[in-house]
């Protein structure tokens, strides 16, 4: 049942451990104002300190992921957005989009996911695409920059020659090259991105969580924050170690004793 009353600028829906997250602007593409992206912020903001959350599911409603920022907004309003410079206070202007999140997000995208929707895509670990979904650095055209970390992120994902083809052009990426770029995860049929990306998330959420984390924290820490080889490899094993009498004892155990073998999975 859905968490919030018809309207509401973003939508959610707690399936278990998992939450799906849904921009409701479908008249605009689900290009995100300002009421938008405090919302997206407060609700992944609260994903992040609830425990009994896993997985968020982050998508849109009415055939589109997200278009971006509402440039009729910027353009009719511009002297009450609020901008705010230093980065480690939210909201960035498309909402959550410069978090660092400690447990999995999917992006679920139908239609169009450009501009800041494609950041908003970035945030997630995993993007399951539709055949039919777009994806681009669009307000090149527009000279809006991008500053909701698609030029962090992007380039980390995909490499940087493939990222400044896309940051220099703001050309469209459809779903089978965003997938050979990296940037897709999965590529499905017209409308299923949801359904499938609950699947992927409910699959991911049934796994011992502290290991689960703590592998996914070191990648991020690799990628982004370590100076060195060496730097990366100790940060691994240091929170790696405290995840052993926590979670792999037991693991093992079940291993011995037959469960799992032959590359099954168990929750």
């Amino acid at each position: 049942m859905l968490a919030e009353p018809p309207g509401q600028t973003v939508v959610t829906e707690k399936r278990g451990p998992v939450i799906t997250v849904g921009i409701n602007r479908p008249e605009v593409r689900n290009a995100v104002n300002q009421e938008t992206g405090r919302r997206l912020t407060e609700v992944f903001s609260a994903f992040e300190r609830d425990d009994t959350l896993s997985v968020a599911v982050l998508h849109g409603i009415g055939g589109n992921f997200c278009a971006g920022y509402d440039l009729k907004e910027l353009s009719q309003d511009s002297a009450s957005l609020t901008l705010e410079r230093d980065v480690t206070r939210d909201p960035a202007p498309m909402g959550p989009s410069r978090m660092r999140l400690s447990k999995p997000t999917i992006a679920a995208v139908s239609g169009y996911a450009v501009a800041g929707g494609l950041e908003l895509a970035l945030l997630a670990d995993l993007r399951v695409l539709e055949e039919s979904a777009v994806m681009g650095v669009f307000c090149r055209r527009f000279g809006v920059p991008l500053i909701d970390g698609g030029t962090v992120r992007l380039p980390q994902l995909i490499g940087l020659s493939r990222a400044l083809d896309l940051i220099l052009t703001g050309r469209p990426v459809g779903a089978q090259e965003a997938l050979a770029f990296g940037l897709a995860n999965r590529v499905v049929p017209a409308g299923e991105a949801l359904q499938r990306a609950i699947e992927l998330a409910e699959q991911i959420s049934s796994f011992p969580q502290f290991c689960l984390r703590a592998d996914r924290n070191s990648a991020y820490h690799a990628a982004f924050d370590s100076a060195s080889f060496l730097q990366a490899m100790q940060y691994e094993t240091d929170h790696g170690l405290p995840i052993i009498p926590i979670e792999s004892v037991s693991g093992a155990t079940k291993f011995s004793s037959g469960t799992g073998r032959g590359g099954t999975f168990f929750n």
